[in-house]
């Protein structure tokens, strides 16, 4: 099984004509990913290595195709825009990879988004991958295999490394979701951590946090009092000095509870098993299955 991305679903490409849309299009469609159209203003009506359909707007695809997925490749300027005509085009999963957008429009699209009834992934994530199924993003398609254990990371390169021990030493995954560094994003650790509970075809979770902001902390207290599942954690940014932001926009301290003590602290504390290095994911996987 699965989380939010599954045989069913049917993804449209948002900048499909773009250097980085296009590549990872390929990517896509390589491994297997419904891919049934593309979506990209004035250029309406070519294909996409000659078979996928391109439309000048995503109402049109969804109606041509039944698209119900989409993953955005444009620039940060246009990327809120972007989110919200997938939104009001009936798409019911949204993945955004572009880093950059001013956190006040995220702030006036999101309520758009959720009062829509989409789900927001992102942005500046590294999008989402249901091994064997198919992916929708930037993760590797190469270093994940099928098996049973769930991941949820704010780190797109964490969560690289992680799932690359997990696959050499024979653990499979059932999805991996990069939820994005940013400020405000639209999909969370607790939102990932219950579907992961409910999800049949998931044994244990994996958490990948980083220094900045509470998430981690309030995730771990709903780990207590709803996950049953084992669930193994990790915390970016344990050397970081106070005050200095670390790579996302998200990862900055501010007093004492964004530092990474204070995260593993909360971490243990709620029953999560905390790694010291990313590597230690396969032992305390292996001991909790």
């Amino acid at each position: 099984m699965s989380i939010f991305l599954g045989p069913d679903t049917r993804l449209l490409v948002q900048g499909i004509t773009g250097r980085d849309g296009s590549f990872h299009a390929r990517q896509m469609l390589e491994y297997g990913t419904a891919l049934v159209a593309g979506v990209t203003p004035g250029k309406g009506g070519k294909r996409f290595e000659d078979r996928i359909p391109v439309f000048d707007t995503v109402a049109d695809a969804v109606a041509a195709t039944g698209a119900n997925a989409s993953v955005l490749y444009v620039p940060p300027s246009l990327a809120a825009g972007a989110i919200a005509e997938a939104a009001d085009g009936g798409i019911g999963l949204i993945v955004c990879i572009t880093e950059g957008i001013p956190t006040v429009e995220m702030l006036r699209v999101l309520p758009y988004v959720r009062e829509k009834g989409a789900r927001l992934v992102g942005p500046n994530c590294p999008g989402l991958i249901s091994p064997g199924i198919g992916k929708i993003g930037i993760i590797p398609g190469n270093i994940c295999r099928p098996g049973r254990v769930g991941l949820v990371s704010r780190s797109g390169t964490l969560t690289y490394e992680v799932v690359n021990h997990l696959t050499r030493n024979g653990i499979g995954q059932s999805s991996c979701v990069g939820i994005g560094g940013d400020p405000v994003i639209g999909t969370s650790f607790i939102d990932c951590l219950a579907a992961f509970e409910a999800d049949p075809g998931t044994d244990a979770i994996v958490m990948i946090g980083e220094i900045g902001g509470t998430d981690e902390q309030r995730a771990a207290e709903f780990v207590k009092a709803h996950v049953s599942k084992p669930v193994v954690g990790f915390i970016a940014g344990q050397t970081a000095p106070p005050g200095r932001r670390m790579g996302h926009a998200g990862a900055i301290i501010s007093g004492a509870s964004g530092t990474a003590t204070e995260k593993m602290t909360a971490f243990r504390s709620n029953g999560i098993a905390v790694m010291e290095r990313p590597v230690d994911v396969v032992e305390l996987i292996g001991a909790a299955r």
